[in-house]
């Protein structure tokens, strides 16, 4: 795991220009400061999407499902490289990816308190094989159509990460 009080993520405006750095835990302490963000999204064969469980020792949201990966840049990192980077570290694959989209969101976690406050860039790619989750980061995974995971969502919001939805709204449409 990292640490989020000494690891820095950049800070951003609300047209996603770059202001500064903090420290994750700075930038994700209430009122939560405005950051950079990246989330992945990847597809199989049979278009269905790669969702992990954020494994319980996550400083947010565990034990929640997500898109397939997602995390910050480091300062001056290019999101498109930091999305490659993370899907690596996290589910243990290598490829190219596209960036289909960005959106801005705002969640408080309701067990840390912590707070999300993201300019996030979505990426999509396609995999055919079986990823190699890194256990401290992903606690279980699985692949789901959307249309059915669209329903569990709506069913059971808070078994999901709050962005999820709005990850897969604007993956679903690449």
């Amino acid at each position: 795991m990292t640490d989020i009080t000494v690891e820095q993520v950049e800070l951003v405006s609300r047209d996603g220009t770059t202001t500064g750095t903090a420290s994750k835990s700075e930038a994700h302490t209430a009122p939560g400061q405005l950051h950079r963000a990246v989330s992945v999204v990847i597809f199989d064969a049979d278009d269905r999407t790669l969702l992990q469980r954020r494994a319980p020792g996550t400083y947010h949201f565990a034990n929640r499902w997500s898109n397939t990966c997602c995390t910050h840049p480091r300062p001056g990192e290019a999101p498109a490289a930091t999305a490659r980077r993370r899907l690596s570290e996290e589910m243990g694959i290598t490829l190219e990816l596209t960036e289909v989209g960005n959106f801005r969101y705002r969640a408080v976690d309701p067990v840390s308190g912590l707070v999300e406050n993201e300019h996030d860039h979505v990426f999509v790619g396609r995999f055919t094989g079986t990823p190699r989750p890194h256990g401290r980061v992903v606690s279980d995974w699985t692949w789901a159509h959307v249309a059915i995971l669209q329903r569990r969502l709506s069913a059971d919001p808070d078994s999901y990460t709050p962005w999820l939805p709005m990850v897969l709204d604007i993956a679903a449409v690449r």
